[in-house]
């Protein structure tokens, strides 16, 4: 396996977005884009690339805009843009996707989105309809109307009050206090992320994970919410394109299976014709970097096995 990092500009027009693509050692077969989750960063998936690219797939991915390496100097982290830079971040993955077809060719192309990443997998399949043949939805989940609701109303009243580049203790204790409950006593603050301790000192470890993210991004962030559980966007997708959900069963992000199932069940009323889902008993949320990944790995490179020629 090769690792080679570069940049594009990001849709907003100033940003130098950062991008890694991991290249077998053997012929490429097909093309995995990683869209990573909130407060974290690409470089975090090269164990998955590592398992793709000795099967043969070519694994590629960006720091979405304000994470990671793609923060413009001076600029605040975990900030994504003013109002609209949902769809900007929307647009980035794009880039990203016409920059892989350019490099590999026409093989098969997946899109797999973790969490944050999941939310705006999901309006990538809305926004461009057709343009990849398979989608991995990991760690997502799916909100109540009323939730997203009184959500999206704090968000622009902190952003209001605060600027929306400023961080609001109370959005975050709402958005991200309820996590650690089911775990309690908790030894960190981010047990909800895996049933691995090592997992999680690994995130609080790695200076480009965690941290509050602002106002604004949670602005952006409820917008895109209410967006991918619409009925009437969710019929914009192209329903030939086949679906994975994969979760684990105790991850809050999900609902503890319960928002997982929600956001499947939504997908097949809008009439996709391949849709299936995967719950893994006892694991949290970050099921790609559990001690127990390899079995995921294993699924995940199944289902794609079985619709590369399709």
């Amino acid at each position: 396996m090769e690792k080679q990092e570069f940049s594009f500009l990001s849709a907003d027009g100033k940003t130098s977005i950062h991008a890694a693509v991991w290249i077998p050692a053997v012929p490429v077969r097909a093309i995995v884009e990683v869209s990573h989750g909130v407060s974290e960063h690409i470089l975090r998936y090269e164990s998955l690339a590592a398992y793709l690219t000795e099967r043969g797939f070519a694994v590629i991915g960006h720091d979405h805009l304000g994470h990671g390496s793609s923060v413009i100097p001076g600029a605040p982290r975990l900030y994504l843009g003013p109002p609209g830079s949902w769809e900007t971040a929307t647009r980035d993955l794009d880039t990203c996707r016409r920059l892989a077809r350019k490099r590999f060719g026409r093989l098969p192309l997946f899109l797999l989105g973790h969490s944050m990443g999941s939310f705006l997998a999901r309006t990538y399949l809305i926004r461009y309809p057709g343009t990849v043949d398979g989608a991995i939805l990991v760690g997502t989940g799916q909100m109540s109307p009323a939730v997203l609701a009184v959500g999206s109303a704090l968000a622009r009243a902190e952003c209001r009050r605060l600027g929306e580049t400023q961080i609001s203790p109370l959005v975050e204790r709402l958005a991200f206090g309820p996590y650690n409950k089911p775990f309690s006593p908790a030894r960190t603050p981010y047990d909800w992320l895996s049933l691995d301790p090592s997992n999680v000192d690994a995130y609080l470890a790695d200076p480009l994970c965690g941290g509050i993210p602002t106002v604004g991004l949670f602005r952006e962030l409820l917008y895109g919410l209410r967006l991918i559980r619409d009925p009437q966007a969710l019929r914009n997708m192209n329903l030939a394109t086949p679906v994975l959900f994969l979760s684990g069963a105790m991850d809050p992000v999900g609902g503890c299976g319960r928002g997982v199932q929600a956001a499947f069940r939504s997908f097949r009323r809008a009439g996709v014709r391949d849709v299936s889902l995967r719950l893994y008993p006892q694991l949290r949320h970050e099921i790609l970097n559990e001690a127990s990944r390899e079995d995921v790995y294993q699924d995940l490179c199944q289902w794609l096995e079985c619709h590369l020629d399709a």
